[in-house]
């Protein structure tokens, strides 16, 4: 059996090289608070940073299988920035808005879990309601 990568290193690099190629500056959404997020955490809001991959804005930017790593200035001062790939929301051009939104699917499939156990009486139809 072959073994089965998560998508969104794959993907990620993809939609990087084509922002890039197009001429816009790709722009990443990331959880900061997903474990090994390092981020700086004065630019964090709602637990969210955006962060720009361009090169320009980076220096030794390693979009990896599963750490993205970079040097880059904020407010001046060097940060080092490192984060898991799943804590990569979504990415985007900043000047169309055009990107992708990842799903939790694209890290790669998930151990099985136990089928529900059905409620007596057996499987309950669905019900809808009319809002007016």
């Amino acid at each position: 059996m072959s073994q089965v990568l998560p998508k969104r290193p794959y993907l990620l690099r993809a939609m990087h090289e084509w922002i890039t190629d197009c001429g816009n500056t790709p722009h990443v959404i990331v959880d900061a608070g997903r474990e090994g997020a390092e981020v700086p955490r004065a630019y964090v809001k709602d637990g969210k940073i955006v962060l720009n991959l361009s090169e320009g804005a980076t220096q030794r930017l390693r979009l990896g299988t599963d750490l993205i790593e970079f040097d880059a200035r904020f407010a001046g001062v060097v940060h080092h920035v490192r984060f898991p790939v799943g804590a990569v929301l979504g990415i985007y051009a900043r000047e169309t808005g055009e990107g992708m939104v990842f799903s939790e699917q694209d890290l790669g499939p998930q151990p099985p879990s136990s089928p529900p156990i059905p409620e007596e009486g057996g499987p309950r139809r669905p019900q809808l309601k009319v809002v007016k």
